[in-house]
């Protein structure tokens, strides 16, 4: 089985432009390709773990990656899947997120190996009129507005910072092509229209043909994106994200969903998945720890995966210490708090009414004592270990 094989099998390959060229290019390790990363963030997410996967998969498979951090394309924004602008960053900030991201993808990424390059270097000392006379007669703004990042902003309002983001990252194709001879792109199924956007123009300014790929976003059972918790985004930094909250999140993750983040993100063989897949469903809690464990030290290296791994147990077996248990910082004046209010506040449950639920159903503890009564009240005023159902752990701290 070739890579391409596999990332069928893995039900990783969303939409290709021309699927035999691709099939033949990165199952003979001939594929020089790019992914992007906007630096919005001081820490790359699970939204860009199947991005870093991939990398990861093909240059192990002999091809070579390139690595293109969005210094340039960061102080505009993609409007792909968003219903609002992006926040600004200035250059200060974007340079530092940059470095933060640098060195995640170090775990993921033989640098020695592989080519990092900023677009920065070439998008920001661009003359605008030149810039326009070269590459705008190569788009139709019909064609554009019928892009699905375009169309689903139109309603909400659709900047026209906004609206060049798909020239500029067509652009990074065409200059990528260029100068380091990259000869295909890949990226999310979200940023279909953008990469094809690069491959036409690559196209019709050398007459070659360059090639896109996009992978399956990553979903849940639902249709809905997964690495997202009632307090925001799971990321792959261990001062946002603990690696504990990190393998609870996976540990926690639906029954229906365990397979495919297999599939998707770990290294495991497929044999050993399928394998795993053909446990009686008694075992759904042993397949989720070691689907956990293995993202987790994929993320945050073995030793830490062996600590947390060995944190979880004890704790659900109510041995262990809290140290690595992840914390709520409660800012309120008060000394006491309705234990509803507590599981609102902390992000545990997402209402009252859910909280009262879950009460009433005998899923909640603090400190290790069963709340009984939806009128409970807590003193606050030190940490208090709150459990909701069988597996979620939380410290409560009054700040």
């Amino acid at each position: 089985m070739g890579i391409y094989e596999e990332l069928q099998a893995r039900g990783l390959i969303a939409q290709v432009t021309d699927e035999k060229e691709i099939r033949e290019l990165i199952n003979n390790g001939g594929a020089k390709f790019y992914i992007g990363f906007d630096p919005t963030a001081d820490s790359l997410h699970v939204g860009h773990f199947m991005a870093l996967c991939l990398m990861k998969r093909l240059q192990l498979a002999g091809n070579t990656p390139i690595v293109l951090l969005g210094g340039g394309t960061g102080h505009v924004g993609d409007p792909s899947g968003r219903s609002d602008l992006r926040k600004m960053l200035d250059a200060e900030q974007i340079n530092h997120n940059v470095q933060c991201f640098m060195k995640q993808m170090s775990r993921f990424i033989d640098f020695d190996k592989a080519l990092v390059v900023d677009n920065k270097d070439w998008l920001l000392n661009l003359n605008y009129v030149e810039f326009l006379r070269d590459v705008g007669p190569h788009f139709s703004v019909n064609n554009m507005l019928r892009a699905e990042c375009y169309k689903q902003r139109m309603e909400r309002g659709l900047s026209f910072l906004e609206f060049n983001y798909m020239i500029m990252q067509a652009y990074d194709f065409y200059y990528l092509n260029q100068h380091y001879g990259c000869n295909m792109q890949f990226g999310g199924d979200d940023q279909w229209s953008n990469m094809l956007a690069g491959t036409e123009l690559i196209r019709k300014k050398t007459g070659k043909d360059a090639y896109a790929m996009t992978i399956t976003l990553l979903l849940n059972s639902e249709g809905k994106k997964m690495g997202k918790t009632a307090n925001g985004a799971v990321w792959l930094d261990e001062n946002k994200t603990t690696p504990f909250e990190f393998f609870q999140y996976w540990r926690n993750i639906e029954d229906a969903d365990v397979i495919k983040c297999f599939k998707l993100l770990t290294f495991l063989p497929l044999d050993k998945i399928n394998e795993i897949e053909s446990w009686d469903d008694s075992r759904i809690n042993e397949k989720k720890e070691i689907l956990a464990y293995e993202l987790t030290k994929l993320v945050h290296g073995e030793e830490k995966a062996n600590q947390v791994l060995e944190a979880a147990r004890s704790l659900f077996a109510g041995t262990g210490s809290d140290e690595n248990m992840p914390s709520f910082e409660y800012e309120g004046s008060e000394k006491e708090l309705g234990v509803i209010d507590i599981l609102v506040v902390s992000g545990l449950c997402t209402s009252k009414s859910e909280a009262r639920r879950l009460i009433e159903q005998g899923g909640v503890s603090v400190d290790g004592n069963k709340v009984s009564s939806v009128n409970e009240v807590i003193n606050i005023t030190e940490p208090r270990k709150i459990k909701k159902g069988k597996k979620v752990f939380l410290k409560f701290i009054k700040k």
